[in-house]
């Protein structure tokens, strides 16, 4: 367990620093680029392969009714 614990510290602190990097290097602060991650970019991220998804499921039903050649 304690080594799970390093890993999920580790990711965090990682992902943290990265977050704060992108915030320097593009001028603005650590909450503005951690809003527009999640509130802006994961929201459509999320909705986009959701439609992905329905479209596959789609497709696939078509080519299962379609008759072979």
């Amino acid at each position: 367990m304690g080594r799970l614990m390093d890993i999920v510290n580790f990711v965090y602190a990682y992902c943290t620093d990265f977050v704060i990097n992108m915030a320097n290097i593009l001028g603005v602060s650590y909450y503005e680029v951690n809003t527009f991650i999640f509130v802006i970019l994961y929201p459509l991220l999320l909705i986009g392969l959701t439609c992905l998804f329905i479209i596959q499921i789609l497709r696939l039903r078509y080519l299962k009714k379609k008759p072979n050649l």
